[in-house]
């Protein structure tokens, strides 16, 4: 079992490696990008032109900025469970707000409501 130090360390170490690259690795890395005609590399003009995803797709940033944000009196507790595999697909199966259903079984099992 590894532990946060060990991910830590292990982290640290690959991003050292991808520092140390060489000239050649350097160069490769450089021609691959160059040779993705479905992912150029942005120049001077493509800066110039680019507008805010706001003026782009202004109905996907509005859908984007209504979700909800933190709560101001928090009233629940965020917990991490472990439950059965069935149970779970049979909640999210039902939509949007599937953890509040789930939430009200739960209290009902509970004999809280």
């Amino acid at each position: 079992m590894s532990t946060a130090l060990e991910r830590k360390r292990a982290k640290a170490r690959a991003a050292a490696a991808l520092s140390r690259l060489s000239d050649a690795e350097e160069a490769a890395i450089n021609a691959g990008v160059a040779k993705d005609e479905d992912n150029p590399e942005w120049t001077a003009a493509d800066f110039k032109r680019a507008r805010p995803a706001s003026e782009v797709v202004p109905e996907v940033v509005a859908a984007w900025r209504r979700r909800r944000g933190p709560q101001k009196a928090p009233t629940k507790r965020l917990v991490s469970l472990r439950l059965d595999r069935d149970v779970l697909e049979r909640f999210r199966k039902t939509g949007r707000g599937w953890q509040g259903r789930m939430n009200k079984a739960l209290r009902k099992a509970a004999g809280l409501r």
